[in-house]
């Protein structure tokens, strides 16, 4: 039993900080992938503004 419990002991430190890391690196692609759709939807909305000015619309579409 004993030894079981130094086993998990040393464990406990490694699977904590591997958690860690997995919630930080999890936390950074989440940011990137909204960062993205926004700047997707950003480049959207000026090629639509570009194209409503060129066609000598305003770019609210009224």
């Amino acid at each position: 039993m004993d030894t079981l419990l130094t086993a998990l002991a040393a464990i406990i430190p490694s699977v904590g900080v591997g958690l860690l890391f997995w919630l930080a690196i999890r936390a950074l692609v989440n940011a990137d992938r909204t960062e993205r759709q926004a700047l997707a939807r950003m480049d959207a909305a000026e090629r639509a503004a570009e194209a409503a000015a060129k066609n000598g619309e305003s770019p609210s579409g009224v």
